[in-house]
């Protein structure tokens, strides 16, 4: 797994591109990045499938403030990313990664 941000200069945006290898994926058909900035909707951030069996998916984000996010594989399997910058106590027990920017 992999996270990678790119400020821009000309406005308060990050890019912050997340990528997933096939081996992570673990066999999944879908994965979706849900997190407190698309209220935790399953449907709203769905990685794309690349050829090689791996996911990627690139989201704007305002700079200066922090996000927290989890994955989801085929609507059941959530699972973390170790690149985090944190973890922070969900509201259901599990802790959820935390995006800085």
């Amino acid at each position: 797994m992999s996270i990678k941000k790119q400020v821009l200069k000309s406005k308060p945006v990050c890019k912050v591109s997340f990528k997933i290898s096939k081996e992570e994926a673990a066999g999944a058909s879908q994965i979706a990045i849900v997190g407190d900035f698309n209220n935790w909707n399953a449907q709203s951030d769905l990685m794309k499938p690349l050829k090689d069996g791996s996911f990627s998916l690139t989201i704007d984000f305002q700079t200066g403030k922090s996000y927290q996010f989890r994955y989801l594989a085929d609507n059941e399997r959530w699972f973390d990313e170790p690149e985090a910058d944190g973890q922070i106590a969900g509201m259901f027990g599990a802790a959820n990664n935390l995006l800085k920017l």
